[in-house]
């Protein structure tokens, strides 16, 4: 699994997981505080050895830490990864043994569900600890499954980043989605409904063949779904998604999706700027997640979701015009951006 390398300062502190009767295994990485708790999913993964699990927790909770701030959220920025254990486990203790870590922390870090977990892990959880979200939905209040926030914020910056990038609405345009999960099958529903056409791919043939067929969509490999003769390329799988291999050869002119850490090299970002290829930052994009996360926490309703969700898309075209006048990659905008905001806010906890 690739990330975006790390680049600010050491993280607040890093946490050790590890329980052998249960199977866990895996590391808490909080990255920064300054804007409140850490708050951050948890990625279950089956990753080749502790060392890649750490790589990969550190640039998810610095990438969380950006988010956060870019969405206005009072939170830092952290992630949790989990080593899948092999064969057969028992899931629920698994995940009871983690949040008990979690409560131990006493609020410095406050979990969700991400990539290989589910509502009913974050049960689990709160089995054992106050600091979860990510629950089932009652009274109104905000929670449970937080992709389809993320298909929306994403569907709103897709539209709004190609009505500036590209001078166009979706109708007509041809958008290649790269993982067809519930995020993407999500956004796939938004963009056949606004008139896109569709070139997907998945490594689930099932789950691909089925969008497939609903939406009439025209499937790639997934090595091949990144190239295809497309206007938007929508990565909404696993990291990594662009390196300067794949931009070289990219046709689309607008990158717009789901996935974190869209950019195997920081690099990547200068070299879409000259193939005059507009991004829009990944960690701005994807922000509904963890929008309806944070309401659920704070005990706030969807109505809470749904104002700052509708606040993604504006703050994308500001990021690309702001790009487009100072002649500079929307990346090293949105990081800026990002970067104010949590000196801010430790300029002031210094005061």
């Amino acid at each position: 699994m690739v990330s975006r390398p790390a680049r600010l300062t050491p993280p607040v502190e890093c946490v050790r997981l590890f329980d052998a009767a249960s199977g866990l295994d895996g590391v808490i990485a909080i990255h920064s505080t300054a804007l409140g708790p850490g708050a951050g999913g948890c990625r279950l993964w089956s990753y080749d050895d502790m060392d890649a699990a750490l790589a990969d927790a550190l640039r998810l909770a610095e990438g969380m830490s950006y988010k956060n701030a870019l969405a206005g959220l009072p939170f830092g920025g952290a992630k949790a990864v989990l080593r899948r254990p092999a064969g057969d486990f028992d899931r629920a203790a698994l995940f009871r043994a983690f949040g008990e870590v979690v409560e131990r922390l006493g609020g410095l870090y406050v979990t969700a569900e991400d990539v290989g977990t589910s509502v009913d892990d974050m049960h689990e959880v709160a089995r054992v600890s106050r600091h979860v979200a990510g629950l089932h939905a009652k009274d109104g209040r905000a929670g449970g499954d937080p992709s389809p926030w993320t298909a929306l914020g994403v569907f709103e910056a897709m539209r709004a980043a190609a009505r500036f990038a590209l001078g166009s609405e979706l109708e007509g345009l041809t958008v290649a989605v790269q993982g067809t999960g519930n995020v993407g099958a999500d956004l796939c529903r938004r963009l056949a409904g606004a008139g896109a056409k569709l070139v997907i791919a998945d490594p689930n043939p099932d789950r691909r063949d089925r969008l497939a067929h609903v939406h009439d969509a025209r499937v790639v490999g997934v090595d091949e779904i990144a190239l295809a003769d497309a206007d938007i390329f929508a990565p909404c799988a696993l990291g990594g998604a662009l390196d300067r291999d794949t931009v070289k050869r990219m046709k689309a002119r607008l990158v717009c999706g789901a996935a974190n850490n869209q950019l195997a090299t920081p690099d990547v970002a200068a070299l879409l700027l000259d193939r005059g290829i507009a991004y829009a930052p990944d960690y701005v994009v994807n922000a509904g997640g963890i929008i309806n996360v944070s309401a659920e926490y704070l005990g706030e309703d969807e109505a809470s979701v749904a104002a700052r969700v509708a606040g993604i898309a504006p703050r994308v075209a500001d990021i690309l015009r702001v790009a487009r006048e100072e002649e500079r990659s929307p990346a090293a905008v949105a990081d800026e951006m990002a970067e104010a905001v949590i000196a801010g806010a430790q300029r002031a906890v210094a005061a």
